[in-house]
């Protein structure tokens, strides 16, 4: 069949996309960004477009009339600079199933998430919920999936989290420790949507994918911590209220575009514990945390990310801090920083450089806070370091006379620059 991804560059969605092309199918795959998926699975055709921007029966004809099966991987956590949780996860699938309703043959796979957790208010559940319903209330041919707390041999937002908690030294500090988590294997999601796909299950079957053990969260950790080939740590749990801070800075990074998988609306879904036990549950054997773990184990690759996880935002403030400070304390005495150029300028061309390249400071360090522009950004910052060292090299030569003089200064900036560079995540 010809199947149509939605969000097929996500942590479910690019697995899928992968399964359904090993089941033979003709699949293709659409996201907002594609490059790299395209590269990275050449099998597949793909379509760039942002489902936000498509809000109406017209956006979705073209595709509907080209598919047989639609699978909707697509979600977004919270609004932020690139994500519009309402237009994405409802208004999209609301159009969709409008442009579809008129073709019989077409089917649709729905990946949602159980419903009997807490945060149904939040948006992300609640827009999920609400197109859930208008797709169950529909005529068209559907499943409903929703899986738990998905672990991979890849890691995503909350799994990713509960690794690089897990390599913490010494102590585990945990907020909602005793939370149940129940879990599912990313290939056991894989194959309820093959068999979905392949008309194997219940028209309009809605099923909770997860194992019946629910471990807590500190369990959980500790699982992970234990696959990761570490010894024990303590696990300290922290009072609720010490995680409001956490996810208020979580927020504002989320509002920049960085998807922290530290948000409100995650802390708010993780305090009553992701189940879904009083729902209907697929009646296939699923591996529990354990066994999902223990398939696959971790290698030195997967240590090295659970170690560097937490230390990316520091990174990135880290430069940013770096760059601010650089272009404001030298307007704290104007008069002493231009004197570089006063040696070969007059007083007035001396001024304004100074203030140009003070507001190019600025302007990288703020830059580099937001997640479209980081990339440029960092780029910028090596070019301007770069300006900034043959610059001197022309107005001041004798610094070279210790060439170790220049370099102590820049080099610690131009090494955690490209550093960000390596671990800043394009999909």
């Amino acid at each position: 069949m010809k199947i149509l991804i939605l969000g097929a560059t996500g942590f479910i969605g690019s697995a899928s996309l992968q399964r359904l092309l090993a089941d033979g199918h003709i699949v293709t795959g659409l996201g907002r960004a594609v490059a790299r998926a395209r590269l990275r699975m050449p099998d597949a055709q793909w379509l760039t477009a942002d489902l936000a921007t498509m809000r109406t029966p017209e956006d979705w004809q073209p595709l509907v009339q080209g598919y047989d099966v639609v699978v909707n991987c697509a979600g977004a956590l919270q609004d932020g600079l690139a994500d519009d949780v309402a237009a994405t996860q409802e208004t999209a699938m609301l159009a969709l199933y409008a442009a579809a309703k008129d073709k019989p043959s077409m089917r649709i796979v729905q990946i949602s998430a159980p419903r009997d957790g807490a945060g149904a208010e939040r948006a992300f559940l609640a827009t999920k919920f609400r197109a859930d319903d208008a797709l169950a209330a529909s005529s068209i041919s559907h499943v409903i999936l929703r899986p738990a707390l998905v672990l991979g041999r890849n890691a995503h937002g909350g799994s990713a989290l509960i690794r690089a908690l897990a390599a913490l030294p010494l102590a585990i500090p945990l907020v909602h420790a005793e939370s149940r988590v129940e879990t599912v294997a990313l290939g056991d999601v894989t194959e309820a949507v093959s068999a979905a796909v392949a008309n194997l299950m219940p028209d309009r079957s809605d099923l909770v994918l997860g194992h019946p053990e629910r471990p807590t969260l500190a369990e959980l950790v500790t699982l992970h911590r234990q696959w990761l080939g570490l010894r024990p740590a303590s696990i300290v749990s922290l009072p609720a209220p010490l995680a409001a801070p956490v996810g208020l800075l979580a927020d504002i990074a989320g509002r920049l575009g960085w998807r922290s998988p530290l948000r409100s609306t995650a802390l708010a879904v993780m305090a009553g514990g992701v189940s879904g036990e009083d729902s209907a549950h697929a009646a296939v054997p699923f591996l529990s945390a354990r066994q999902s773990l223990s398939s696959a184990p971790s290698g030195v690759q997967d240590l090295w990310f659970a170690r560097l996880y937490l230390l990316k935002p520091l990174m990135i403030v880290g430069l940013s801090a770096f760059w601010l400070l650089s272009g404001l304390i030298p307007l704290l005495d104007l008069d002493a920083a231009r004197q570089h150029f006063l040696r070969l300028m007059g007083e007035g061309p001396a001024t304004a450089l100074t203030l140009l390249t003070c507001l190019a400071d600025i302007v990288l360090g703020l830059a580099v806070l937001a997640r479209p522009w980081a990339k440029r950004a960092l780029f910028g910052m090596l070019v301007l370091t770069a300006a900034y060292l043959a610059s001197a090299t022309l107005v001041e030569p004798e610094l070279w006379v210790d060439p170790l003089g220049p370099l102590v200064k820049v080099l610690p900036s131009i090494l955690l620059t490209l550093a960000t560079l390596a671990i800043l995540d394009e999909r």
